[in-house]
């Protein structure tokens, strides 16, 4: 038995020996998922309407769409992304004759009321600017326009069916990218006001 003894311990010592290997080894297991979580990440990276809900610790969610160059319009990225129309709104930018530039956030599939939106806007009339205006003065492109982190904030207006929903879309400020968010928190954010706008 005392013989044995030592043939014990070094089964021990090889047991033991046998896990720091395994202990060497998990490593290279954690040290693999950093070079793939940035390849994921690679394909949503952050706008910076993103980096403001971060700032602003609001829930969000970033949800990629395939693009189609010639159809940047609101109902194919619902249908991109499987979702009613009805909640993925789309960010208008007007000039109105007494306040200047002002923002409507109305569903994708609705068509904004001039006369309404002067009205709610304190306008006696309004008009949609010219898209040649769209990126000099918000810093967004067209298919890519969101009410969030404009390079200047405009007095903004969200159609009030978007509190119907218990999230809604917009665009995450580039194509191919839109935020799911709640209402409430979009309002917060884009400092809007919900309003009857067609």
């Amino acid at each position: 038995m005392i013989i044995h003894s030592p043939f014990s311990i070094l089964n021990s010592q090889l047991f033991i020996l046998h896990s720091q290997f395994s202990i060497i080894h998990s490593p290279f297991s954690i040290l693999h998922s950093p070079f793939s979580i940035p390849n994921q990440m690679a394909k949503i990276q952050k706008t910076n309407a993103a980096r403001l809900l971060d700032q602003a610790k609001i829930p969000y969610s970033l949800i990629p769409y395939v693009v189609d160059e010639d159809d940047l319009s609101a109902p194919h990225v619902a249908e991109s992304l499987g979702e009613d129309i009805a909640q993925v709104f789309k960010t208008l930018v007007l000039q109105g004759d007494r306040t200047g530039y002002f923002v409507c956030v109305i569903p994708g599939d609705a068509t904004v009321d001039l006369k309404m939106a002067a009205k709610v806007s304190g306008n006696k009339k309004c008009e949609m600017i010219p898209m040649k205006q769209l990126l000099p003065l918000t810093g967004y492109i067209r298919g890519g326009c969101s009410p969030i982190g404009m390079k200047k904030h405009f007095p903004t207006y969200i159609h009030h069916t978007c509190t119907d929903y218990p999230f809604i879309f917009v665009s995450a400020g580039v194509r191919g990218l839109q935020v799911k968010i709640a209402p409430a928190d979009l309002l917060r954010i884009a400092q809007a006001e919900p309003a009857v706008l067609f």
